[in-house]
């Protein structure tokens, strides 16, 4: 028998575009049929229970209580979200395929119309499943209308063909989904995203794993999982940068990435390039004082001008809280305590308004705020050119 099956899986295959119909409805019959043996063992057991309960008669009202309301609406709210989840994954990939766009409310919009006005007639949980899909886009079906033809041939092999079907193996009707399914998978898809991004090819791998050897439901779980770990830790970890400025340019830029780009002799200059939360306000501190211990250990070897000031480029903060604010209050200490001026360039509007209600600007004096960062170096050289031609007069006075 075992090695029969490769061939029943080719013919199978081979035949599945054009006795799409009857194949889509003796699958989902040979489902329908265990389905419906299940149920009706379930139904049994559950009349068995009320009548030893009962006794002979049976209860005329049926009162939801408590216990079984909140089991009831945690199984729908569960299963709604998984049905919507799939739906709407499924329907993504297949819009990559076909080039075409997915709109994820009016996907929710759907299938939710589909289950209030199902569930008024005992409907099936309506969703959008992988596998019938997919033997629905291999078999070259265009537009809704195929659902409404899939519809009939489900409804005729239920009422008409149902016998022939029911001693079936489900794993000859299931070479059909599975022949189907094997052309969606993308292997280049896969090299693509494991050459550009590595944590993108795990979330990827995770799925295809969880779907393979679990379930769809599995599969999203954990996509959705380490995509949200990946997010906390780009919050929690945002970037920092230390600038210098281009030759020959106004431009400030990160040093790492242009290596001709020179700091500023006295000044320091650093962009944040993340809101300002509670999840990374005590990493921003700790980084940006080492970033301010480091360029003081350099000048000193270098024995060129100290540091005097500060400039931190708010332009990527869009946002901040109040755990921020605080950063920064703590922050405006640690510069005050070493002797040097704290500027900021361009902070957004909603960081401003909230600066602002707090009075840090107040405490940090407006005039230490400025739009790029070209204007705040100009004006900190100035400010530095005049201190140093005013030290050597106060040196020959005192000698």
């Amino acid at each position: 028998m075992s090695k029969n099956f490769p061939s029943i899986k080719f013919v199978v295959a081979k035949k599945a575009d054009s006795l799409y119909p009857v194949v889509s409805g003796a699958s989902i019959a040979a489902k329908v049929t265990r389905d419906r043996a299940v149920r009706d063992w379930v139904l049994d057991e559950t009349a068995d229970n009320i009548h030893r309960n009962f006794g002979s008669g049976y209860p005329a009202d049926l009162v939801f209580v408590s216990p079984y309301m909140s089991t009831a609406i945690k199984t729908g709210l569960i299963t709604g979200i998984i049905a919507l989840a799939e739906g709407i994954a499924v329907g993504r990939s297949f819009a990559m395929f076909k080039n075409y766009h997915i709109d994820g409310n009016k996907e929710m919009i759907a299938i939710g119309t589909m289950n209030i006005f199902g569930s008024l007639t005992s409907c099936y949980l309506t969703t959008g499943p992988f596998s019938r899909s997919a033997v629905n886009y291999n078999a070259g079906c265009k537009t809704a209308a195929s659902n409404i033809v899939m519809s009939i041939a489900v409804m005729l092999t239920l009422l008409f063909l149902t016998p022939l079907f029911h001693y079936t193996p489900l794993v000859v009707l299931s070479a059909i989904i599975v022949s189907a399914m094997l052309g969606l998978i993308d292997y280049q898809a896969a090299i693509h995203l494991w050459k550009i991004d590595k944590f993108d090819f795990l979330v990827c791998f995770s799925a295809y794993i969880g779907v393979v050897f679990g379930s769809v439901e599995i599969g999203l779980v954990l996509a959705v999982a380490i995509s949200v770990l990946r997010v906390l830790l780009f919050i929690a970890r945002p970037r920092t940068f230390v600038l210098g400025n281009i030759p020959n340019s106004s431009a400030y830029r990160n040093v790492e990435h242009y290596p001709n780009a020179h700091h500023v002799p006295g000044i320091l200059i650093l962009e944040i390039d993340a809101p300002i939360y509670f999840a990374n306000a005590s990493y921003l501190r700790e980084r940006i004082t080492r970033w301010i211990n480091e360029e003081e250990e350099k000048i000193k070897g270098a024995g060129s001008t100290s540091l005097q000031y500060v400039i931190v480029d708010m332009t990527a903060v869009a946002n901040i809280d109040t755990s921020g604010i605080s950063m920064l209050e703590e922050f405006k200490k640690t510069v005050d305590r070493k002797g040097l001026q704290l500027v900021l360039v361009n902070p957004g509007s909603e960081v401003t308004k909230k600066l602002n209600k707090s009075k840090f600007l107040d405490e940090i004096g407006h005039k230490w705020v400025y739009v790029t960062v070209e204007e705040a170096v100009g004006v900190c050289s100035s400010f530095m050119l005049h201190t140093q031609k005013a030290n050597p007069m106060k040196d020959e006075s005192e000698g």
